[in-house]
């Protein structure tokens, strides 16, 4: 069963290579992406949908050093949409556990694509951001 359901990778290396991107299908951003957002906003999503490059595997064996005084000066916070079908609640709790920002906001009611299930909480959230930071 293919998690990524109507969605097809494309191969531009030949059948014999591994998957360079993936194009999301209709029923999987209807379902997974925008179960919450309005209808015109999904509509827009699919006609403008691209074909999503996938990470190269010798790209991702490289190791990357993150000190506090580079990384760790920027303030980070994490918005969780706690109904997101792609990075379920409890993923999302775990990378915040595991790379602690300095502050966790919850958008409730929102799909992956937050911005278009709650556009008004999701403008007062950031709103709310920049006056505690910048």
């Amino acid at each position: 069963m293919n998690p990524f359901m109507d969605s097809q990778y494309i191969f531009d290396n030949g059948p014999d290579n591994p998957p360079t991107s993936l194009l999301f299908g209709p029923d999987y951003m209807s379902m997974q992406l925008y179960q919450l957002s309005p209808t015109e906003d999904l509509t827009l999503a699919m006609l403008l949908l691209r074909p999503h490059p996938l990470f190269n595997p010798e790209a991702t064996q490289e190791k990357v050093w993150v000190t506090k005084e580079g990384f760790g000066s920027v303030p980070r916070v994490y918005i969780i949409c706690d109904q997101d079908n792609i990075m379920k609640e409890a993923l999302q709790r775990w990378i915040i556990e595991n790379n602690p920002p300095d502050e966790v906001k919850v958008v409730s009611g929102s799909d992956h694509m937050l911005m278009f299930s709650k556009p008004q909480e999701t403008c007062s959230c950031l709103l709310e951001v920049a006056k505690s930071y910048f």
